[in-house]
């Protein structure tokens, strides 16, 4: 169940760098909406979604919500917050939560968040193109912001 947890977190560091990099000059304050989240905001929630999930394999009371960051630097927190518990993951560790309720919670909640930034990300007139992901190139412990490039592309 670790290493299918491990590629959960592999597909959402592919994804998340599909929709963070390239971002256009002041896309970070976007509003869809007045009851929206903005990306920046959403890019903050992604890395405080990470940091839970880590004190929860940890057993350890922790989580935050951050304010948001410039870009790149919410990109970062981001990639660190994978890095880090991708590597708690790999350890050969007892987790204090079962692999199953961090995916159904603090994981497939960022991997929705991702795509709500790439919609949001359209909806701004600058858009990923599509991709058929399972065509992807997604390796366990892979979860820096330096990934593979697009197998098939679509627009």
């Amino acid at each position: 169940m670790k290493e299918m947890l491990r590629h959960a977190l592999a597909t959402l560091a592919y994804r998340g760098a599909k929709v963070l990099r390239g971002a256009p000059p002041g896309f970070a304050e976007f509003r869809a909406s007045e009851k929206t989240r903005t990306p920046g905001e959403l890019v903050a929630h992604l890395g405080d979604l990470l940091d839970w999930a880590w004190y929860l394999a940890k057993g350890q009371k922790g989580g935050r919500n951050t304010e948001p960051l410039a870009w790149e630097a919410g990109s970062d927190r981001f990639f660190a917050m994978l890095e880090r518990l991708d590597g708690l993951l790999a350890a050969d560790e007892l987790l204090a939560c079962g692999e199953g309720k961090l995916l159904q919670g603090p994981v497939a909640d960022a991997l929705t968040h991702v795509g709500q930034i790439a919609m949001l990300r359209r909806m701004a007139g600058r858009p990923v193109k599509g991709e058929n992901y399972y065509r992807a190139d997604i390796q366990v412990g892979r979860v820096g912001k330096s990934q593979a490039d697009p197998q098939v592309e679509f627009d």
